[in-house]
């Protein structure tokens, strides 16, 4: 069975930065940058430190991806994806997800995170709902 991931998975798999949006305790929009990837049908982040998204995250667990993609419409407007889901924060395994990201983000051979003994961080799991922008995806 699909799933709205299925739509926008080569997209996420090429490495676009992902602005990540998570709600602060006040009701106002959170957004930081953050590398991505998907396993089990999830798209998930690593963190080596619990920052403000993973606060956020463990209280409200709405949140919103957008990334930009290759390609425009006849008009000339770039092409782009907008992930909508619920999140939640796993502990540990961040180090081990930053390295396999960064052969993406970075590229092959690289060492991250940059340090020894990184700390064991978190994990954000997003499970997607919907996904709407321009491309291939849109409409779906």
């Amino acid at each position: 069975m699909s799933t709205p991931l299925d739509s926008v998975r080569d997209l996420i798999e090429s490495g676009p930065l992902a602005h990540l949006v998570t709600v602060n305790g006040d009701g106002t929009p959170q957004v930081t940058i953050v590398w991505i990837g998907i396993e089990n049908d999830e798209v998930v982040s690593g963190h080596l430190h619990r920052h403000r998204k993973v606060e956020n995250i463990e209280r409200d667990p709405n949140v919103a991806i957008s990334l930009e993609a290759p390609g425009q419409n006849a008009i000339g407007m770039r092409n782009y994806a907008v992930l909508y889901g619920r999140a939640r924060i796993t502990e540990g395994g961040a180090p081990e997800l930053l390295q396999r990201l960064a052969y993406t983000y970075v590229g092959p051979g690289v060492t991250f995170p940059p340090m020894a003994d990184p700390p064991p961080g978190f994990v954000t799991r997003i499970t997607v709902d919907r996904v709407t922008g321009q491309g291939p995806w849109a409409g779906r």
